[in-house]
C-alpha cells in the first residue's frame, strides 16, 4: 500500500460543553447534537461520508482502576457494552508524554489505547456488526473525581447489512489519506494535543 502524507486539512477548535473545554480536528466531523439527542456527558462528532468519529464525554473518577490500566479498562467496558467484548483486538496501550497534552498540568495521568473490535449502529444487531479500530485516552482529573475520555472510531471494515453501507459502501473504506482527509489517528492525536480546559467549574463547586 502507499504511504500518504497526512493531508492538510481544514481544522477548526471547538467549543465543548458551553466553552468550558476546547479542542481543534478536522471541520468534516459534524456536531451530532444538531441532528439527535446527545447526552450531556457527552460531545459527539462524526463524518457520515466516512462513518468516522470523535467523542469527549466526562464520567466520574473510576477510584478502583489503576492508573496504568484506566484506558484499557474503558475499552474492554465500550467492548461490553457493544457486546464485542469477546472479538476485543488490544493492539497498543501507552502512558501519553505531557508533550502530546500540553495545555494539562504534566502531573496529569493521561493513558491511552488502541484496539479493534466489532459495533453495531443504532439499534441493528450483531449480524450487522462493522469492524473498527478505537482509539481511546483517559485523562484523570483526580482533582475535581473525573475521567475524561477522548475515543476515536475509524471503520476497518463496514458489513453490507450496515446502515453505514449505503453511504460509505460495503466493505474496506478507502484510506483517509487518499480522499485528502487527515486519518482518525492523527486527528485523534491533534483533540489531543490541543485539549485545552478553560473553565473548572464544569466539573461542580
Amino acid at each position: 500500500m502507499p504511504d500518504f502524507a497526512v493531508p492538510v486539512e481544514p481544522c477548526v477548535e471547538r467549543p465543548l460543553f458551553g466553552g468550558a473545554i476546547s479542542c481543534t480536528f478536522p471541520q468534516r466531523f459534524q456536531d451530532l447534537s444538531n441532528i439527535r439527542e446527545v447526552p450531556d456527558h457527552q460531545e459527539v462528532f462524526a463524518d457520515p461520508n466516512r462513518d468516522e468519529s470523535l467523542i469527549v464525554e466526562l464520567l466520574d473518577l473510576k477510584h478502583d482502576v489503576a492508573d496504568s490500566q484506566s484506558a484499557l479498562w474503558f475499552l474492554q467496558d465500550l467492548a461490553n457494552e457493544q457486546d464485542s467484548a469477546e472479538d476485543l483486538v488490544v493492539e497498543s496501550v501507552s502512558t501519553v508524554a505531557p508533550s502530546d497534552a500540553p495545555f494539562l498540568d504534566p502531573a496529569t495521568v493521561v493513558t491511552a489505547v488502541v484496539g479493534q473490535m466489532a459495533v453495531s449502529k443504532g439499534r441493528q444487531g450483531r449480524e450487522a456488526q462493522n469492524t473498527v479500530r478505537v482509539y481511546l485516552a483517559n485523562i484523570r482529573l483526580k482533582g475535581v473525581g473525573t475521567d475524561v475520555l477522548i475515543t476515536a472510531y475509524e471503520p476497518l471494515l463496514i458489513s453490507a447489512l450496515s446502515e453505514s453501507a449505503a453511504t460509505v459502501g460495503p466493505g474496506a473504506p478507502v484510506p483517509a489519506a487518499a480522499t485528502g482527509c487527515m486519518p482518525v489517528v492523527e486527528a485523534f492525536k491533534l483533540c489531543l494535543v490541543t485539549f485545552k480546559i478553560h473553565n473548572w467549574r464544569l466539573f461542580g463547586p
